[in-house]
This record gives structure tokens, C-alpha cells and sequence, in this order.
């Protein structure tokens, strides 16, 4: 529900005496500024005032819903994705089925299939984001997102515009992906 760029350290008071004798340059992990500004209420450096507004409407959008439902609503996006991935005839990422990720699916694209023209084409054709495939398995894999502000209607056309672009990036997907991440969402 907020914007990536904010990061929360938690630094050990062993993490802080390692930093205070360390030789190597350290402007970024020099912790004592940081804590001396923060005992005063301010921060050393240019805050990023907008992102600390965005975590206090994230926090507040998360009480007013309730864990619980972030939790379940999380694992139902997340299971209608992996439905359509199914219905496409393509192969979830995922080294242990009883440990899907709630926040994001990576298809595995067939040998002979580029990952990334699929995103390519969601990129330049439907002006959609997908992610991409990390490492070694950049190529073979893009990532759908279901995490954060997102409902049913979002996560479906998120789901045809990936359809979409399977199809133009010429693909092997059945047709059948959307239908059954629907069909999974109204058993819900």
C-alpha cells in the first residue's frame, strides 16, 4: 500500500561499535548521526517526508481493514493468479508447492520463450508493468504482483492485459487463464 523507497534498519548495538572502529568509507551505514538527529525528533539528512505521509495512510488503510483481511485477501489474489498461470498452460515458479508467495506469482516461460518480450509487449501495447525475472532467471520468468491496495477488478484486468500480451508476444498460452482466475475468485 506505499511506494517503494522506505527501508527500516535495525542495528544492533554490536552493529554500532563495528561501525564506530571500521576503516572503509561509510556515509550511508554511519549510524551515530542518525540516532543523534532521532533522539531530538529530526532526521540528519533530507527526509522523505512524502513516503513517511504514504506509511501513515498505509498503516491507517491496514487497521481499518484488519490484518486478518490483508492476510486472506492477499492468498485469494494470490491463488486466482496461480489459476490463471494453470488455465495459460504455463508453470508457477516454486521450488515447494505448500509455500506460494502471498505478494507476488513468477511464470516460468517454456524453453524457446523470452520472459521478457511478454513484458515487452505489456509495456509498449497496454502501458502494464510486469516484473522480471532475477539472476539466472532473467528471461525465463516475469512476475505478476498482487500485493498491497488491490481488489478483484484490478487483479483481472492486471490478469488480461497479461493475456493480452502473451498472445501478441506470440506465446504458447491457452485462452483459458482468465476465466479460471475468475472461477477461482467467485468460489471466494
Amino acid at each position: 500500500m506505499l511506494p517503494p523507497g522506505l527501508g527500516f534498519n535495525a542495528v544492533s548495538s554490536k552493529a554500532r561499535a563495528a561501525a564506530r572502529t571500521a576503516g572503509l568509507p561509510k556515509s550511508y551505514w554511519d549510524w551515530e548521526p542518525v540516532l543523534a538527529a532521532n533522539g531530538a525528533g529530526f532526521f540528519p539528512y533530507t527526509p522523505a517526508t512524502n513516503l513517511l505521509y504514504g506509511l501513515q495512510a498505509a498503516l491507517a488503510m491496514l487497521h481499518d481493514e484488519g490484518l486478518p483481511h490483508v492476510f486472506a485477501r492477499h492468498a485469494r489474489h494470490a491463488a486466482a493468479t496461480r489459476a490463471a498461470v494453470v488455465g495459460w498452460g504455463l508453470e508457477v515458479l516454486c521450488a515447494d508447492e505448500r509455500e506460494h508467495s502471498g505478494s507476488l506469482t513468477a511464470i516460468l516461460m517454456p524453453d524457446g520463450h523470452d520472459a521478457d518480450a511478454v513484458r515487452k509487449v505489456a509495456l509498449e501495447r497496454y502501458d502494464m508493468s510486469l516484473g522480471a525475472g532475477l539472476g539466472k532467471l532473467a528471461g525465463r520468468v516475469f512476475r505478476i504482483g498482487h500485493l498491497g491496495h488491490f481488489n478483484d477488478l484490478m487483479l483481472a484486468g492486471t490478469l488480461a492485459g497479461v493475456q493480452l500480451s502473451l498472445h501478441a508476444a506470440a506465446a504458447p498460452a491457452d485462452a483459458g487463464g482468465i476465466q479460471a482466475a475468475l472461477d477461482r475468485l467467485a468460489d471466494d
